[in-house]
């Protein structure tokens, strides 16, 4: 955006004035972008990449114009792009686009070593880095979820696989689950529920889920164990629940599934690998319940709430 233009518009230093004249406050830009306050103050601050007006008592105040740049950046983002490369993207012409290196294989490496060495300070470190970089779907889809799979491949029949898994798998609950409840704080209105219903005692992409949809304005209820499907409408119901995502890495009796949808009366979406495992069966029960929907991974499950207009 040209600079002799941007300070043309400066809007007046008196706040209230600014707001009645159109400029628009951080919580709105969060609000409208799904990129927190603390994610767009870090790229102002670190990499220059949206760069407000303040008033003169430090109020920011943005424009149509910086909202527009920061659907730009979670573009790039989404594609996958480092935050510390965007800056030369979003200046250049179309024309000179190109496919640029990223730092997301560096952030891993740094979490895996963390993870052997069971470091927990230097796992929190590096993650928290992160977190206050990248909102939550280019989090989830191009750290965690790599992750995930990597460590997944690393602890086969590895020695120490289940000591690394156990420190790993307890640190990420916590971490996803504070976050989760700070989200929720901030929300209100009827949840999405979202039950582990496999024999797992952790669903790693389940939380990954919640950590998505709570990040875009919506609370969330986790159940991270089975709910007796008589009793699932009964949760539906007492918590009014918008939608209901069934979590699982394992197969399903899908046998109880036609008499759980009669009786839960919002949207549901089976989710995970079960949704490969069991695809013939699922895409007949999708294409003959219009309530159903399917979603094999964390970030198509966050996508098909959002198609739903849950969020």
């Amino acid at each position: 955006m040209n600079d002799d233009l941007m300070m043309s518009k400066t809007p007046d230093m008196d706040y209230s004035k600014a707001l009645a004249e159109g400029w628009i406050p951080i919580r709105e830009v969060a609000r409208v972008t799904g990129v927190n306050a603390a994610t767009l103050r870090a790229w102002e601050r670190r990499y220059g990449l949206i760069v407000p007006f303040r008033t003169a008592k430090g109020h920011r105040l943005f424009s149509a114009e910086h909202v527009v740049r920061v659907r730009r950046i979670l573009t790039w983002l989404n594609r996958g792009v480092s935050v510390s490369q965007i800056k030369p993207l979003l200046d250049a012409a179309p024309a000179q686009h190109h496919t640029v290196d990223n730092d997301w294989q560096t952030w891993r490496l740094a979490m895996r070593q963390a993870i052997t060495e069971l470091s927990e300070r230097r796992l929190d470190d590096n993650f928290n880095q992160v977190m206050s970089l990248y909102p939550a779907q280019p989090l989830c889809e191009h750290l965690l979820m790599p992750l995930l799979s990597e460590l997944e491949h690393h602890w086969h029949g590895q020695f120490g696989a289940q000591l690394e898994q156990v420190f790993f798998e307890s640190w990420l609950r916590s971490k996803l689950g504070a976050r989760i409840y700070h989200n929720n704080r901030s929300l209100s209105g009827p949840p999405v529920l979202l039950i582990n219903q496999s024999d797992r005692p952790f669903e790693p992409h389940l939380w990954l889920t919640a950590l998505m949809v709570s990040s875009s304005h919506c609370p969330v209820e986790v159940f991270d164990a089975q709910v007796p499907s008589s009793e699932l409408a009964v949760a539906v119901e007492r918590l009014n629940a918008r939608a209901v995502v069934l979590y699982s890495s394992k197969s399903l009796n899908l046998q109880q599934l036609p008499k759980l949808l009669t009786a839960i009366t919002c949207p549901v979406l089976i989710a995970g690998h079960t949704v490969s495992i069991h695809s013939d069966d699922l895409a007949v029960s999708s294409a003959e319940t219009a309530e159903l929907s399917l979603a094999k991974n964390p970030v198509e499950a966050h996508q098909r709430l959002s198609q739903l207009c849950l969020f």
